[in-house]
């Protein structure tokens, strides 16, 4: 669930609070933003109702996403 990983990685930036962590927090902030993007959740949204109708074969999310969006060839 998107919202529930965004909970997740918010609650783990508040954690960073040393110098040299301040790297991940912003590569972090960075995938948060993607995560909200209306283009990542207009995939999502395409992955879900494929998965639904059962026309998707990929068990994992990102590698389905990743897939979808590169084309990646049939087994």
């Amino acid at each position: 669930d998107t919202d529930r990983a965004l909970v997740l990685l918010e609650e783990y930036c508040k954690k960073l609070r040393k110098p040299e962590e301040q790297q991940l927090k912003k590569a972090i902030r960075k995938v948060m933003g993607i995560f909200k993007s209306s283009l990542f959740q207009a995939l999502l949204g395409s992955f879900k109702k494929k998965a639904r109708h059962g026309t998707s074969s990929h068990t994992s999310l990102p590698v389905a996403l990743a897939c979808d969006v590169l084309g990646c060839p049939k087994d």
